[in-house]
């Protein structure tokens, strides 16, 4: 750290560095493992950086009393009134077991789905939204339609285009 930069330290205290103890600097100078590395230009920062911009637009725009990204996701996919198996609907979602066990929990106290035990296998469960949850899609999907608007709003119709193709065959 340079005399003339600003440390975390007092970035955050508002106390001058000279206050703080300072950090020391790894013996022998900069890393060679990371000389060149630019983490600001490395395919999974900008994606997350990207997500985490899309997660703002989706809770604006769904508000508080809407689904969360993975709760529609799973909606979403039981959209057209079908019932699926809750295993079946997490890999259709992209959610292990868990994280789709607790998305239908959370999703059946708020009265969107439903919850069966499959008729041919007493173990498996067997996942629909109710009258509730289908009379939601039609303004949920409507919202999230302006949510991807919102997302890609900085890019051109092309672009956006082409964006979305290239991260389809990253699938």
């Amino acid at each position: 750290m340079t005399s003339s930069s600003t440390s975390t330290a007092e970035a955050v205290s508002g106390a001058p560095t000279e206050a703080m103890p300072r950090q020391r600097k790894a013996a022998g100078g900069p890393n060679p493992a990371a000389a060149g590395y630019v983490l600001d230009e490395q395919v999974g920062f900008l994606m997350r950086r990207a997500q985490q911009r899309h997660i703002a637009i989706f809770q604006r725009i769904m508000g508080d009393d809407g689904p969360t990204p993975t709760q529609f996701a799973a909606m979403a996919k039981l959209g057209g009134g079908e019932e699926i198996s809750q295993n079946q609907l997490g890999r259709m979602t992209a959610m292990d077991p868990a994280t789709i066990k607790g998305v239908i929990a959370r999703l059946a106290e708020r009265g969107m789905v439903e919850r069966r035990p499959d008729p041919d296998d007493q173990r498996r469960v067997r996942v629909r939204l109710t009258s509730k949850g289908l009379e939601a899609m039609p303004a949920l999907i409507e919202k999230a339609r302006a949510i991807t608007a919102a997302t890609l709003s900085p890019l051109s119709r092309e672009e956006a285009e082409r964006l979305l193709g290239l991260l389809g065959r990253l699938d």
